[in-house]
């Protein structure tokens, strides 16, 4: 019987990057996908087992996982992913990490609390950039005003998106914007708001986008209006907005395979030196019916560094047995003060 966790999507752009930290940190994981080519290269060239399968069968895919302590899911689109990865990890019992920060898959990952505490499973989504920074933040403030009835959450990163991302930003296009408005979550228009986000590093614009958060927050926090804000240009935030009008289109199948096509040609990721000198900034603010502000920014590195040092550090602690069965967020995993134990993060009250 296999012990060692299972990375599944390790030769994705964001897996590779979290296969090798794994390796260098000497989790020994089994690596695997569904393209056999290119699982094998990783696999060789991290001197790691591999295994090769697809997601249609969950049943095959739990006898796959039999013996695995968890497995970190790292193959995206998630909506695509994620829901026969957590049932064949119900039913191997094996616990489920991903690195997603698409709301439905959060959501749906909330809907299985009680079959993976019956199952004595954790279910961790959401274990990278997004969201590990901004849920904790958002927890830490919920913690300073308790009496918190709305909470904005904003960031701005340096760097592209990997060609991962870039997927699932186009499966997320046609449904336009999300935001949790009296305790649920809506659709509302794409670049639904627009606001000036006092970043530590200076005033930036910014629109409203359907992060991970609308989700994860409200399971952290319990605020019941959630809004999460991506420093933008005045001309994306008008090409979002003329977006809209051909969304719809992007629910053909041929137009939809045609995009991922020249995803795949085009957009490789950010290189070593990129992530080396990228960084992120984060802002965060609640506020009661009495008109009480708390306000904080969070600095912290690049966004596909931090998700390789998130997600791992997560891992090992599904692996070490310190996570309870369950759905969690990773604020409710693992503590609000969790993002601050990782080199270059840092936290700073502003109000």
């Amino acid at each position: 019987m296999q012990t060692s966790a299972i990375i599944y999507g390790a030769n994705g752009y964001t897996g590779r990057l979290i296969a090798a930290e794994a390796v260098r940190q000497g989790l020994q994981p089994i690596l695997a996908g569904r393209n056999r080519e290119q699982v094998e290269a990783v696999a060789t060239e991290l001197n790691a087992p591999c295994r090769v399968f697809a997601l249609d069968d969950v049943a095959a895919v739990a006898r796959q996982l039999e013996g695995a302590p968890a497995v970190l899911n790292c193959a995206g689109p998630f909506s695509a992913t994620a829901a026969p990865m957590m049932e064949a990890c119900l039913q191997a019992k094996a616990h489920y990490l991903d690195i997603t920060g698409e709301i439905d898959v959060i959501e749906a990952a909330a809907a299985l609390d009680a079959p993976a505490r019956e199952a004595g499973v954790s279910i961790l989504p959401a274990v990278g950039f997004d969201v590990v920074p901004s849920d904790c933040l958002a927890a830490l403030l919920a913690a300073k005003l308790p009496s918190a009835t709305q909470l904005l959450l904003a960031f701005t990163a340096t760097g592209g998106p990997s060609p991962g991302t870039a997927k699932t930003v186009l499966e997320t296009l046609p449904s336009g914007g999300r935001a949790r408005i009296d305790g649920e979550i809506r659709r509302v228009p794409a670049a639904w708001k627009t606001r000036q986000i006092p970043f530590r590093g200076g005033q930036q614009l910014a629109e409203t986008i359907p992060w991970g958060d609308i989700a994860s927050a409200w399971h952290s926090t319990g605020i019941a209006n959630i809004e999460t804000y991506m420093a933008a240009s005045p001309a994306m935030i008008r090409q979002q907005r003329w977006l809209r009008r051909i969304a719809p289109l992007l629910r053909f199948r041929l137009v939809k395979k045609l995009i991922r096509a020249y995803i795949e040609r085009s957009i490789s990721g950010p290189s070593e030196s990129q992530r080396k000198r990228g960084g992120a900034s984060f802002w965060g603010q609640v506020s009661d019916d009495q008109g009480r502000i708390v306000e904080a920014t969070l600095e912290a590195p690049e966004g596909y560094t931090l998700t390789t040092a998130t997600a791992v550090a997560c891992l090992q602690r599904a692996i070490a047995g310190e996570t309870r069965p369950g759905f969690a967020t990773p604020s409710q995993a693992f503590g609000k003060d969790f993002i601050l134990g990782f080199p270059g993060v840092d936290l700073r009250w502003e109000r």
